[in-house]
């Protein structure tokens, strides 16, 4: 198929900065640019029309302002029709992708002095993971998870994809991450593929982990040695929970920001967003981020690959909401934001440590182990004696108990979602649901 001329530049500037990355690109990827049409023609407008004139763009206006409903803009307050009901850029509000990087790098201060893109704005951060596979995944690629990964990556990357899934255990024997395992399959995968695309979820969905520092260092320098012998890496970060850190020895850090400089064979891809950071699930708004080795003009090779992830998103969604990303960009710039957030993440780090409490009760121990957690929403459960999905079903009928089955002898707990004074009860029932089914 014909390349179009300007995905062609795209494609020469970022071959000038990193060849490697030309290797890594799916078919789509390769292909994929920011149309100029319609959209470079109305900015043209926006700047030399007469806006009584200016007939180019595909809203409705009354009296040169944004035509709107009463009825609607009742329950949008402090925000204009303008910046609420209009369509926003397909790479995002340019002003709030300023601001989340800068947030970036004052939540990861290792990231000082290095070189990463401007956040693309994507439709949340299941959208990333598609605007992603469609750049960077072709069929029968092989992707690296964690044998406790969240559900909805097989949907997204092997059932839309068609890409294979290849997992190691999560956890050594002993407890912590399995460094020994994540690189045994690391390396047998990049011995027969050129490209190998790893996950890094941390905290983890569905377990609740968060690698520690000697980990995350692990981690890195496995990946850094593989690129060496040769071996595209893409290292995807998926920092959903990202802050929700409940002990001291997880990492503070994305892993993002150790990967984003270490060869020219890596490239890093940050997914992260509002959603889970700022407890505003249903505005969907997440951020793709991308960090490599560059030659030359760095910011004309990041604009290159913003291009190609904005024309992505103008063929399939074609804008993340306006109304999402302007509550973001507002909310961001009040001085107790932080503040907000610390309160909340109180409120969850309690709730975490009442968890490991119960469910560490020696009372319990015929009937499950935990699996380690210290972050984010969730924890799991292996059951010792019954059928995760047996449990997950008896409970929910006999106790009105509403869990998750993953696996054969897996159970996650969103503790994010139960109140400190039901915990207790929580995991009396489940113990009762234990000991009713193995008298069945």
């Amino acid at each position: 198929m014909r390349i179009n001329p300007i995905a062609q530049e795209l494609n020469a500037i970022i071959k000038k900065g990193n060849p490697h990355l030309m290797e890594m690109f799916s078919k789509t990827g390769r292909r994929l640019f920011f149309p100029k049409g319609i959209l470079s023609q109305s900015a043209e407008a926006r700047q030399k029309a007469y806006d009584k004139f200016n007939a180019t763009i595909g809203i409705a206006t009354e009296e040169l302002h944004t035509m709107c409903l009463p009825s609607v803009m009742s329950y949008i307050k402090d925000i204009r029709a303008s910046d609420s009901l209009t369509y926003a850029p397909s790479f995002g509000i340019f002003a709030l992708r300023q601001m989340w990087k800068e947030a970036m790098y004052e939540k990861n201060p290792s990231l000082k002095g290095k070189s990463v893109s401007l956040p693309v704005v994507t439709n949340g951060i299941t959208h990333g993971l598609s605007v992603f596979s469609d750049m960077f995944i072709d069929p029968d690629d092989m992707l690296i998870f964690p044998d406790k990964m969240w559900g909805n990556n097989y949907l997204v990357m092997s059932v839309r994809g068609d890409a294979h899934i290849s997992q190691y255990p999560m956890f050594s024997k002993g407890g912590g991450f399995n460094i020994a395992g994540f690189e045994a399959r690391v390396r047998q995968e990049a011995e027969n593929n050129y490209k190998v695309v790893v996950f890094l979820n941390f905290p983890n969905n569905p377990t609740g982990y968060t690698v520690n520092e000697k980990e995350a260092d692990q981690i890195v320098k496995i990946l850094v040695r593989v690129a060496e012998e040769g071996t595209n890496i893409i290292a995807v970060t998926d920092d959903a929970y990202f802050g929700l850190r409940y002990e001291d020895e997880p990492i503070k850090e994305s892993l993002f920001a150790r990967l984003c400089d270490c060869h020219p064979r890596m490239l890093a891809v940050k997914l992260d967003g509002a959603t889970k950071e700022l407890f505003v699930w249903g505005l969907r708004v997440g951020f793709i981020t991308y960090g490599t080795v560059i030659e030359g003009d760095n910011a004309a090779f990041y604009d290159a690959l913003e291009k190609k992830t904005a024309g992505n998103i103008r063929g399939t969604v074609s804008n993340a909401s306006h109304l999402g990303q302007s509550i973001i960009f507002k909310a961001m710039k009040s001085p107790d934001i932080c503040k907000e957030q610390e309160e909340k993440v109180e409120i969850l780090k309690k709730r975490a440590l009442r968890v490991r409490e119960i469910a560490s009760d020696q009372r319990y121990k015929d009937a499950w182990e935990t699996y380690p957690f210290n972050s984010g929403y969730f924890m799991c459960l292996k059951l010792r004696t019954v059928d995760a999905e047996a449990l997950r079903v008896y409970l929910l009928d006999e106790y009105k108990v509403g869990l998750i089955a993953v696996g054969e002898r897996d159970l996650r707990i969103a503790f994010s979602s139960v109140d400190e004074e039901n915990i207790g009860s929580l995991f009396e029932f489940i113990y009762k649901g234990i000991k009713d089914l193995e008298k069945m």
